[in-house]
């Protein structure tokens, strides 16, 4: 039996027999070519792995025997990355390369500067995040789906918010040190979070609130929100 070296996403896993959704099941057959016999890998994006052994190949409906689950538990605090609308696909190139890393979630954040997408259409974004999320999980073999969140205005999130905080910030540290409790990285719009969400994110009071230097240079925003997290993983 062969084992392609591929991860396939099954939202509801459990024991016994299941069929991969249309587009799992068309890889499976169609591009890592799986045959009766085979061993799939799968993971539900919620902590849980299993091996699947094909038992009908059908590229529409491609059915698996489970025989046991695997569970990996979360052992760090969470780390949450709220990242201001940009414009265009910067969302889905900072959801893709983002969410390879241990990241909870992603939360897109209307700001004073924040740049909406052309079409305005904002759900549509969230749901191309969503599929780069899922793209990242398969790829990096990690335990945990990214969740995408939003979009939100700013001052609603930073009210609801209960956790630490850290702020992109040329004045910042060069390092924040071992995250200790649920903590979101905060990235601004091109040309920043505004003065006055600035003052609001530095009188938060329900956590700390830290500064983060990613480095000598000016960054864009979807460069910075993937080295800032780069630097906290």
């Amino acid at each position: 039996m062969k084992s392609p070296d591929t991860r396939f996403y099954v939202p509801e896993l459990t024991t016994g027999t299941l069929s991969l959704s249309g587009e799992e099941s068309a890889h499976a057959i169609r591009v890592c070519r799986a045959r009766p016999g085979d061993v799939l890998n799968l993971t539900d994006g919620k902590g849980h792995f299993a091996k699947g052994i094909v038992e009908k190949a059908d590229a529409r409906d491609c059915q698996l025997k489970i025989e046991m689950l695997e569970t990996s538990d979360r052992t760090k605090p969470k780390l949450h990355l709220g990242l201001a609308c940009l414009k265009d696909d910067a969302n889905e190139e900072v959801a893709l390369h983002v969410s390879e890393m241990e990241v909870a979630s992603i939360t897109l954040l209307r700001t004073e500067h924040s740049e909406e997408p052309k079409d305005s259409n904002l759900q549509k974004v969230v749901r191309r995040c969503e599929l780069k999320a899922l793209v990242s999980l398969k790829q990096s073999l990690k335990a945990w789906l990214t969740e995408i969140r939003g979009p939100i205005p700013f001052e609603e999130w930073l009210k609801a918010y209960d956790g630490d905080i850290i702020l992109c910030d040329m004045d910042g540290e060069d390092s924040i040190g071992e995250v200790t409790k649920d903590t979101t990285l905060l990235v601004g719009p091109e040309g920043g979070f505004s003065h006055q969400e600035i003052e609001k994110i530095k009188a938060y009071s329900r956590g700390e609130v830290k500064l983060l230097k990613l480095g000598k240079t000016r960054l864009r925003a979807r460069t910075a929100a993937i080295v800032g997290i780069g630097k906290m993983v």
